[in-house]
């Protein structure tokens, strides 16, 4: 690095330790209290609850019926998973469902989000023919809430079957709409897209058309989500009274200054991971500055399409865990390189980390966030100033900082871009913030979190 990018990346460290200092002074202006936050503090009628995933607690791979989905198959292939563990046995959720929902009331919590598994409800991934078990194991899990809690549903949740699959929305939406008023058609689509079809991280593990697949993946999801929404509006919301949204994830990006190439990276940063699948539903189209880095590997709504998409959900269901700073190209230190998608791949103009992050971000573009923001500043998102300040408080988990007014800015920016719409916050935590909610969970606390 130069001596002129050392001093300009010097003035923007300065710049963004000042600019930290201004956010957590207004922050504890409006949180003062020297008391930890608990749950007295929420509204009487604010709703605490938990989440899961069906290929994450269930079990019972090859039980009653389910038919193989694609983690599956992928935590079968040696190095995917870091200790080669599967989920054929999980929680044991599938047998233990009535322990489990005890344990959920007990702790106080008056929600509960599970999906679905789309293998449980058709084994051949076809939709040809509905598993009767799976349909009455679902039946029971339900009746076993009602009592205790509500029940949020999501209809997909990543773990797809192996074989292609329709009809997975009406078939839920028949069989348990009678209870269930608050429907989640995908969870995390983002992640499903990039890092299933980007990285290679997630299942099904693929990587060798970063440049294409990704984008292709988002715009059929979306299509999918519309097309589930609309099935349900039209023939069951009237007669069964529920709701449906859509689950979106997304970091708050902090503008490392107020410099413009600062800002300008962080507004690109959440419309590449939050805009990608609001402004569709929202606004008609995918982000401008979407549309201007990626061109024609973006692909291209039609009317009907515009049409079956505009406002297609009641709520938008949030998942926030953490807040990073977002710098432009000088603010970096860096020069503008070309992106890669991996190992031994081709650098590509699509790459969607080089492309959300701007020019500035090394050749460990390919990377996702989380990983890359753990280096500090030396990544393009990162948590740390120059001399070791982070953004806030660790938590638990390696790339987890706890940034609580991240969380207000973020929720603040979809109010005024979205025109204020119902929000729900269906993931936000981390072991240390479940001692908050209840004095059992302290001994918890003490075990990492995975």
């Amino acid at each position: 690095m130069g001596s002129n990018a050392k001093s300009m990346a010097n003035t923007s460290i300065v710049e963004g330790l000042e600019k930290k200092r201004k956010i957590e002074e207004e922050w504890r202006s409006i949180y003062s209290s020297k008391q930890p936050l608990t749950q007295l503090d929420f509204p009487p009628d604010f709703t605490f609850g938990v989440a899961t995933s069906a290929y994450q607690v269930e079990g019972a791979c090859n039980e009653d019926g389910r038919g193989p989905c694609i983690w599956d198959a992928f935590s079968q292939v040696p190095g995917k998973i870091c200790d080669g563990s599967t989920a054929d046995v999980a929680v044991d959720q599938y047998h233990r469902y009535k322990e489990d929902i005890d344990l959920i009331a007990k702790l106080g919590f008056k929600a509960y989000r599970f999906s679905i598994s789309w293998s449980r409800i058709f084994p051949d991934g076809l939709g040809t023919k509905v598993n009767l078990e799976g349909i009455r194991h679902y039946n029971n899990l339900i009746n076993a809430l009602i009592d205790k809690g509500m029940p949020y549903v999501t209809l997909y949740h990543w773990d797809l079957p192996l074989n292609l699959l329709e009809s997975m929305g009406e078939t839920c939406f028949s069989s348990f709409g009678d209870r269930v008023k608050n429907w989640i058609t995908i969870n995390e689509p983002l992640q499903t897209a990039v890092n299933g079809y980007g990285t290679g991280f997630c299942a099904p593990g693929r990587r060798g058309h970063s440049s294409s697949e990704p984008y292709l993946v988002a715009h059929h999801q979306l299509l999918a989500h519309a097309e589930a929404v609309s099935i349900y509006n039209k023939k069951y919301k009237d007669s069964q009274g529920g709701q449906i949204g859509l689950v979106v994830d997304c970091e708050w990006s902090e503008a490392l200054s107020d410099k413009v190439e600062d800002k300008n990276a962080a507004t690109r940063r959440l419309d590449f991971q939050l805009g990608w699948y609001l402004d569709p539903i929202y606004q008609g189209d995918y982000p401008e500055t979407m549309r201007e880095k990626l061109g024609d590997c973006l692909p291209k709504f039609s009317e009907r399409d515009k049409e079956l998409l505009k406002n297609s959900v009641d709520f938008i269901g949030l998942n926030h865990y953490t807040t990073r700073y977002a710098p432009g190209a000088s603010s970096a230190g860096r020069q503008p390189v070309m992106g890669h998608q991996g190992p031994g791949l081709k650098p590509t103009s699509c790459n969607y980390s080089l492309c959300q992050r701007g020019p500035g971000v090394g050749a460990r573009a390919w990377l996702p966030s989380s990983l890359v923001a753990v280096g500090g500043p030396k990544g393009p998102c990162h948590t740390e100033l120059e001399g070791g300040e982070m953004i806030g408080e660790k938590a638990a988990s390696s790339w987890l900082y706890m940034v609580p007014w991240g969380l207000r800015k973020l929720l603040n920016y979809i109010a005024m871009r979205y025109n204020n719409p119902p929000v729900y916050i269906t993931e936000n935590v981390s072991i240390i913030s479940l001692v908050l909610l209840h004095p059992w969970i302290k001994e918890i606390a003490r075990t990492p979190a995975i």
